[in-house]
């Protein structure tokens, strides 16, 4: 997989302005969360690239900001009426866009979730993503093991996404807790464990000012934290210019998700302890080739055997490796990153 990422990386940059790709073949139409986050630009760069290649035409949507639901219900409505082929989706709102999904798929649409599985998963004709309940564990289990006989005294804060709790970010929290030893309660819902080591969770908007904002809020809580999941790499960045203004950026663990090149850049730089990271390039590029297949075969896809999705692959990226806890170095991930 490593190499085929390293070629798609190295394809040719194109525009944000670049709505579709210039083909006269079957649509296809990638509705992300946002257009401005790195990582759903890598998205749109994958799809682009493979929709030019298979000479297809890409229209391309995202909401204004995380949690735009309403953007993404009106852009499968113009998918549908445009006659597309398939929907190659990333949901803000992985409960409340089924309704819209689902007129989609009445309609022939093949729809895929990428990155984010709809909630129920079977809502999408197939997901292409990171296991991001791997994600979390591998973050939460390298935290453990880096803090060693700390583990059982720590003071943690989860810097999370948003209060209507995506599969996502339900499945990077979940795994995180669970990798560094907490007992779950509901594994589906954020915030009901009772572990006292807990001090307690926050939202973030996936970005750095919400990151920063929700790190203040709970180091006013407790101002002991030491250990800090967030939902992304931008979030990381804010939590630890809060920690910074009071002097604790150098003894508060801090891990995440994304693998993107400014995240990777700061585990490197010590702001990040580790990072999970995963492929978006390759889940869009994926998808294309499914919607392609799909449109001339009438075929869907198929899952990876055991999970119900198709696994794009996740590394944990640091410096500190630790036994037990598979990892690659910064150098690797640099290699790999993108945005």
């Amino acid at each position: 997989m490593r190499n085929l990422l390293k070629l798609a990386a190295s394809a040719t940059v194109l525009t944000l302005a670049a709505a579709s790709a210039q083909a006269a073949g079957e649509t296809v139409c990638l509705i992300t969360k946002t257009d401005t986050n790195p990582f759903f630009v890598k998205m749109k760069e994958g799809a682009t690239a493979k929709a030019e290649e298979l000479g297809m035409t890409l229209k391309a949507f995202a909401g204004k900001i995380d949690g735009d639901h309403e953007t993404q219900v009106q852009a499968i409505e113009t998918c549908i009426l445009d006659g597309a082929k398939g929907i190659l989706l990333t949901a803000s709102d992985t409960s409340s866009i089924v309704p819209a999904v689902q007129q989609a798929r009445d309609a022939g649409l093949l729809v895929i979730a990428l990155d984010t599985p709809l909630s129920p998963i079977d809502s999408a004709d197939a997901t292409f993503a990171t296991d991001n309940y791997k994600a979390g564990l591998l973050i939460g289990q390298w935290a453990k093991a880096k803090m060693g006989d700390g583990a059982a005294d720590a003071k943690i804060a989860t810097l999370d996404l948003n209060v209507s709790q995506p599969t996502v970010d339900v499945l990077r929290n979940q795994g995180f807790l669970d990798g560094f030893g907490v007992d779950l309660a509901d594994p589906n819902v954020i915030g009901d464990e009772t572990d006292a080591r807990l001090v307690g969770s926050d939202v973030t908007d996936g970005n750095e000012e919400g990151g920063r904002r929700a790190m203040e809020n709970l180091l006013a809580k407790d101002s002991t934290i030491n250990v800090v999941h967030t939902i992304n790499e931008p979030a990381a960045a804010g939590a630890y210019e809060a920690l910074k203004s009071i002097g604790r950026e150098n003894d508060v663990l801090i891990v995440s998700v994304d693998g993107g090149c400014p995240g990777v850049q700061n585990v490197q730089a010590g702001v990040i302890g580790a990072t999970s990271q995963q492929y978006p390039l390759l889940m869009a590029s994926l998808g294309v080739e499914a919607v392609k297949k799909w449109a001339e075969e009438g075929v869907k896809p198929e899952n990876t055997p055991g999970k119900d999705f198709y696994d794009t692959g996740v590394a944990l990226i640091t410096d500190q490796p630790v036994d037990g806890v598979d990892s690659i170095s910064v150098a690797e991930g640099l290699e790999l990153c993108w945005g």
